[in-house]
């Protein structure tokens, strides 16, 4: 994966380097929360670089899940959540001012619930 790799420049790299996590829903939904946590920083500075950093981050995110979700050596368990981490990540690509009430629905629905069983 190291062709995946994203070079950060100072003064970004202190803030962003090893924010990207997905592991499991908890450590993407916290990646995200602190992705858009620096992107309004960012934003507020007119900081056109930083936001671009941050949605990089994200796109990357978003391809590795897409590619974990896509491997038949993974288990199918763990292929659906990297599919549910994937949308996520493009959820907030889209819309980020809106994804934090997106993923409050999201948590409520029966299907997302059904995602969480671990008797499939």
């Amino acid at each position: 994966m190291a062709r995946d790799a994203l070079e950060i420049e100072p003064p970004y790299r202190e803030a962003l380097s090893g924010i990207l996590s997905f592991s499991t829903l908890a450590e993407a939904e916290d990646t995200i929360s602190k992705l858009e946590n620096l992107r309004l920083k960012y934003r507020s500075l007119c900081d056109k670089k930083g936001v671009d950093y941050c949605r990089r981050i994200a796109f990357l995110g978003r391809r590795r899940a897409e590619i974990i979700s896509r491997n038949k050596r993974v288990s199918p368990r763990k292929r659906i959540e990297k599919q549910e981490i994937a949308n996520w990540f493009g959820i907030w690509l889209e819309t980020p001012a809106l994804f934090e009430d997106w993923l409050s629905m999201r948590k409520s629905m029966e299907e997302f619930k059904r995602l969480l069983d671990p008797v499939q």
